[in-house]
């Protein structure tokens, strides 16, 4: 898989030439290069070039001979392979002010040597496509336009005589020349070979057709032939030449050529590693393997491919406790694909390959790896299925050390159980003893019972869901597993008689002790589920209550960047008014008090309070006059009213226009809306009241407090805008309403809403008939300061209630 991956025979060359690493340096520096090469393939920014990788140290090996050259194919492979040379050693050049993520390449890089040179050179007697140019020599320009020349008109030659052997009805009228052995002929039937002088060059497969070659254009073949020979024989000097002047950079060429091909070597190695999801893992202090959630590469890949999962596996072996796991279990549980994994991975991981499993994990680095899996039985050396596994044990026995790794399966069996479990165990005890690392597997009782006993040896199991009889593929360390033989045969159906007496041989304490091994691995997946369960709900809550905080935080800010700006405006506003103020102050006095200069000072500046509150007002885009005159408590009556009138609602401070009245019905347009309202429910509005709104009670306080303390006085913005926030909520229910009132209240209620600042409100109006629904967002979609509306979540009231999002 990994020489799949290469570009080139240079990569191709350093994957035969891999080997496993027991060197923690060098195999940290191996590491740390893949782990480069990933983090480049992950740039989305800055695509490394991988283009035109072509392997030519054999071609240059070849021209050290002086009198030798490349073709010219093999020049254009040179040509283009040295400017991906130059491409990368820029790419991997350290760019100032930026982070470099690939040292060690670099380091490698700045070394390369680049030829810009050569590939001019090549250039000017290449054309883009890889041919010889014409103006590569003067010479070999004479010599294609001359051969041009001849060839023009030998085809003229060629079609006169075709034509006029046609007109003789010699050759057939479709017929057009050919190329035979490098030499222009003409097809024509056996019959006129006789009638066309010139030199028969082949005949067809089916003796019909035979090809001759005019006597009028034989010499002008010849010449074609020479020419063409001439023009090899100048583009040999040529390239002859080109080959001279290359020769001297050999030395600095070929390490340029190491380079490419080690930038091949670990884009290979990241393409692997993406394809199978590897990380590098770093090394434990210790010396532990801590794997976290490995996964057998093979089998990743395939499953992936058929939609499934492979089930992660996590093991730890130390130097202390845990130095060799005996894992037990049913048959097809998994045992062997654990050892299997095991031994693959770390295999990879010292070959300098990413490996697939979490990132957190930890790795170590081992000497050995003593390996005993599969049946080694041999004919031709005497050797039976527990001879066979009894060499391996002895050379394991003699070699294992503290940094040795054993991956040995189905340990102790091939003979007589009793005898077979003994010579287990006393090898499992000398294995403890040289304190080497392992994973063992087995079904032996004895053997699970010495590594409940024995400090460095902890048992393991495959896990088995019995109630639906299979197995689960995940390792758990701990306790031994049961082989479950007893179920297994029952789901194959072995007969029960046969199961019961197999029962009363082995015994009842036997039988209940594999039942209590299954009923304690049950109960403790049980526990696990709920803890992780639990786990996933505290760290839900963590999340929900980190959120919350963030919120509260962001809330608050605002809430102080509102208050501040409020402040600002209302001391913005208050110093004008003060300036404004003292300037009446000091032209009153300066008036020497007379009465009617005084009363003009009071107006101009009553005016001019009137002026900042319009102006005040429609900053903040509300349509609320203030009520100055008291209006009749029993409304205005159908005959009161006219057309063209002003009127407001009782209670409402927005004016609308009268457009038609009907009895007790009147039409009002409230600006963009048109309602049909009571006229008992509307009071006259006269064009004085219009005009003076609000301001007619701020300037009478103010000349009141003016003619007595020569300052303004009353409510500030800032008050107003307070008492306005602490009663303002942001939920509006309408529901019972009619669609005008309902309109009305929206009205008011999103301009308190667009004041305040509010975000989000929601309008309560039910489901009913939808129609005031439908009025409602018909007069959302006007509003300038509605963002978006929706249906409310359906857990909240859904089509009952419309959340508005305001700009």
């Amino acid at each position: 898989m990994l020489r799949d991956n290469t570009l080139c025979g240079l990569g191709v060359a350093r994957v035969d030439g891999m080997q496993f690493m027991a060197d923690r340096r060098a195999l940290e520096r191996e590491l740390a290069l893949a782990r480069e090469m990933m983090l480049v393939r992950q740039d989305g920014l800055r695509p490394m070039p991988t283009d035109c990788f072509y392997d030519m140290t054999e071609p240059l090996q070849r021209i050290r001979v002086v009198g030798t050259f490349m073709e010219a194919s093999e020049l254009f492979a040179l040509r283009r392979s040295l400017a991906t040379i130059e491409s990368l050693v820029r790419y991997f050049r350290p760019m100032e002010g930026v982070a470099n993520v690939h040292p060690l390449i670099s380091g490698a890089a700045e070394t390369v040597a680049t030829f810009p040179d050569i590939v001019r050179r090549i250039d000017q007697t290449l054309t883009p496509n890889g041919e010889i140019r014409d103006n590569a020599s003067p010479t070999l320009a004479e010599i294609r336009h001359e051969l041009s020349s001849t060839i023009n008109g030998i085809s003229r030659m060629l079609n006169h005589i075709l034509r006029s052997a046609q007109s003789e009805g010699l050759v057939e009228k479709d017929v057009t020349p050919a190329m035979r052995d490098g030499r222009l002929v003409i097809p024509i039937p056996p019959s006129s070979k006789r009638k066309l002088r010139g030199i028969v060059h082949d005949e067809s497969a089916t003796g019909k057709t035979l090809y001759v070659e005019p006597a009028e254009v034989v010499d002008a073949n010849n010449r074609i032939r020479e020419l063409e020979a001439d023009e090899r024989q100048e583009i040999v000097r040529i390239l002859t030449a080109l080959a001279n002047e290359i020769r001297p950079a050999l030395p600095d060429m070929l390490p340029s050529y190491d380079f490419l091909g080690l930038i091949d070597f670990l884009h290979a190695k990241a393409r692997l590693a993406e394809s199978i999801e590897g990380c590098i893992p770093t090394f434990s202090p210790d010396g532990a393997t801590d794997w976290v959630q490995a996964r057998h590469p093979l089998l990743f890949i395939r499953y992936r491919r058929e939609g499934k999962s492979v089930v992660p596996l996590d093991i730890l072996l130390d130097h202390r406790k845990q130095r060799i796991v005996l894992i037990s279990g049913p048959n097809a549980g998994g045992k062997s694909v654990c050892l299997e994994s095991l031994g693959l991975i770390q295999y990879m991981l010292q070959c300098g390959l990413a490996v697939p499993m979490k990132d957190n994990s930890r790795v170590t680095v081992y000497d050995n790896i003593f390996i005993d899996i599969g049946d080694e039985q041999s004919i031709d050396n005497d050797l039976s299925t527990y001879s066979s596994h009894l060499q391996n044990m002895k050379f394991f026995v003699r070699n294992a050390n503290s940094r040795t790794l054993l991956l040995i399966d189905e340990f102790g069996s091939g003979t007589e159980p009793q005898i077979g479990g003994a010579i287990a165990q006393a090898l499992l005890g000398k294995f403890n003893e040289v304190r080497a690392n392992g994973v063992i597997t087995t079904h032996f009782t004895n053997l699970k019972l010495f590594a409940d006993e024995t400090e460095g040896i902890v048992n393991g199991a495959m896990l088995y869901d019995r109630s639906k009889m299979r197995p689960l593929f995940r390792l758990e360390v701990g306790r031994p597993g049961s082989s479950f033989a007893i179920e297994i045969a029952h789901k194959i159906g072995l007969p029960n008689d046969v199961i019961d007496e197999a029962k009363r041989i082995v015994g009842t304490d036997y039988v209940n002790m594999d039942k209590y091994l299954q009923d304690i691995s049950r109960d403790k997946r049980y526990w696990e589920q709920k803890r992780e369960k639990i786990h996933q709900q505290e760290k839900a809550l963590e999340q929900k209550l980190s959120d919350y905080d963030e919120k509260s935080a962001e809330l608050k800010s605002r809430r102080q960047e509102v208050m501040q700006k409020a402040r600002e405006e209302a001391s913005a506003l208050m110093k004008e008014a003060n300036a404004r103020i003292e300037r009446t102050i000091k032209e009153i006095k300066e008036a020497q008090a007379e009465k009617e200069a005084t009363r003009k000072i009071r107006e101009e500046h009553a005016r001019f309070v009137e002026k900042r509150i319009a102006e005040k007002k429609a900053l903040a885009n509300t349509q609320k006059p203030t009520r100055n005159e008291s209006v009749p408590a029993n409304g205005a009556s159908a005959k009161s009213l006219d057309v063209g009138g002003l009127v407001r609602i009782k209670g409402q401070a927005t004016v609308g226009e009268i457009l038609a009245i009907d009895g007790k019905k009147v039409q009002v347009a409230f600006g963009m809306i048109r309602s049909t309202i009571d006229s008992s429910r509307l009071e006259m509005v006269s064009k004085n009241q219009l005009k003076k709104g609000e301001s007619a009670d701020k300037i009478a306080q103010f000349a009141n407090a003016l003619s007595s303390t020569g300052r303004g006085s009353g409510t500030s913005s800032v008050d107003v805008m307070s008492e306005k926030r602490k009663n303002f909520k942001t939920e509006l229910d309408v529901r019972g309403m009619r669609a005008d009132e309902a309109l009305q209240a929206v009205m008011y209620f999103l301009d308190d809403a667009q004041l305040l600042g509010a975000d989000e409100v929601r309008i309560l109006h039910g489901t009913g008939t939808g129609a005031l629904r439908v009025a409602i967002r018909q007069y959302l979609a006007t509003r300038a300061c509605v963002q978006s509306f929706r249906d409310e979540h359906v857990q909240f009231g859904g089509a009952g209630i419309t959340v508005v999002e305001m700009l």
